[in-house]
């Protein structure tokens, strides 16, 4: 394995050489794009937090689904901010809410799309949090009931997979078992299985609109020091029902996604997550980096560390740079 014999710098003499031996591909097919749906008719209201992105009307969703599409992207995910909040998040699980609303809308125009759907309380709880609170804790099994009325409701408005981010125990369970029990044993469960109690999420707070009001989400979400956690976090979905699990956030979290790539056999998905994404924004913006270098470097390292979904709000950019 000596030198002169040995040369590594042959295979990357020419960018063709270097693309037949790439050992990490990325594909337009890799990605799910991240949506936000609001109500109202031609609605684009811009995120002041995450450049690029928008707060949009179903009218204006079923547009950028249909760019997205266009470009290979197979499937979006939905984030719903809903007009009216209360204690026991009714808009989450309105048959005439605002998801189930664009879900409708998109499946109309876009039979091929995969629509997921986020499952989640935080958007929808006057409070900001993911669960039923009572004397300001948050309550595991009250709110498993509201999750699993959130998700069937997303079912039947025609949702091809639904996505529970909310971090409460047991919540794979009593979806799968209501979905079955309802006729939709073919709709899948992406878990959020590894989600962390990230900083990474501040930028998302203003696009969801779901700051907590009081405390924050670190008695449900995962402490970012704990590894070992996340596989039986990711086992105990995966015992539950989930047919793909996910690691969120993804750059500081690379160790995690290798981990549960190496140790079940499930689709990994891993989330690019919004202060990931502002980040590369604002640095961009000051001239310091080439944002679609950067982007692209990024979302291949997600992928070498062995993420077979990226859900990622560089989708539709990086799907154009790929086509070039």
């Amino acid at each position: 394995m000596s030198f002169p014999i040995h040369r590594p710098r042959r295979l990357r003499m020419n960018k063709v050489v270097r693309k037949m031996v790439r050992e990490t591909c990325l594909s337009p097919a890799d990605f799910i794009y991240p949506l936000f749906v609001t109500s109202g008719k031609g609605v684009r209201k811009k995120i002041s937090t995450m450049p690029g992105c928008f707060q949009m009307s179903a009218d204006e969703i079923v547009k950028e689904a249909q760019s997205a599409h266009r470009l290979g992207i197979p499937g979006i995910i939905l984030f719903g901010i809903p007009e009216h909040k209360d204690e026991k998040g009714t808009e989450a699980y309105n048959p005439k809410g605002v998801v189930q609303m664009a879900v409708r809308a998109i499946k109309d125009k876009i039979p091929d799309l995969v629509v997921i759907t986020d499952v989640c309380m935080c958007e929808y709880m006057s409070h900001g949090h993911c669960g039923i609170v009572k004397k300001g804790q948050i309550l595991n099994d009250p709110t498993l009931e509201l999750l699993a009325k959130e998700a069937l409701s997303h079912a039947k408005a025609g949702a091809d997979m639904v996505a529970p981010s909310d971090m409460m125990d047991g919540r794979v369970a009593v979806i799968r078992d209501i979905l079955d029990a309802n006729g939709f044993d073919d709709i899948p469960i992406m878990s959020y299985a590894a989600k962390y109690a990230s900083a990474f999420y501040s930028p998302f707070r203003e696009a969801a609109e779901s700051t907590p009001q009081f405390g924050d989400r670190r008695s449900y979400q995962m402490d970012p020091a704990n590894r070992r956690e996340a596989i039986k976090e990711v086992a105990l979905d995966i015992e539950e029902g989930a047919d793909i699990v996910m690691v969120k956030p993804a750059m500081s979290y690379m160790d995690i996604i290798s981990d549960v790539k190496d140790t079940f056999d499930v689709p990994v998905a891993a989330y690019n997550v919004s202060g990931e994404y502002s980040m590369v924004k604002a640095a961009a913006k000051l001239g310091w980096i080439d944002e679609m270098r950067i982007v692209m470097e990024i979302l291949t390292s997600i992928k070498r560390a062995g993420a077979d979904l990226i859900l990622t709000y560089h989708a539709v950019d990086a799907a154009k740079e790929l086509w070039k």
